[in-house]
């Protein structure tokens, strides 16, 4: 397991929003098949971009208000947020060829 940052409705701001650096958020729950599948993508990803772009992830069961406030409906769900911004997102499994082409389209 990678060190990817854990986030809460508490550290959210602070963490993605005040953050110096992109950030993406991978919105998931225990639950979740696909979200299951695409965790180890996304932290082989966190790897790949390393000191380029922070990587999170937010249980959406255990903080609900923060996937409200993104309009989030399905999981997984990644968005990407730069300078304090949500500049784009995806929904789904995706390969990792896909969500590097894409995060490197928003970089």
């Amino acid at each position: 397991m990678s060190d990817m940052l854990q986030l809460s409705d508490e550290n959210f701001e602070s963490n993605v929003i005040e953050s110096e650096l992109p950030v993406l958020v991978d919105f998931w729950a225990p639950w979740c098949g696909p979200c299951r599948m695409l965790s180890p993508i996304v932290e082989d990803l966190a790897g790949d971009y390393a000191g380029r772009v922070v990587f999170a992830k937010l249980n959406t069961d255990e903080c609900p208000a923060t996937p409200g406030k993104y309009g989030i409906m399905s999981i997984p769900s990644l968005l990407l947020f730069k300078d304090g911004k949500l500049v784009d997102r995806t929904v789904g499994m995706r390969p990792k060829k896909a969500l590097q082409e894409w995060i490197d389209g928003v970089l």
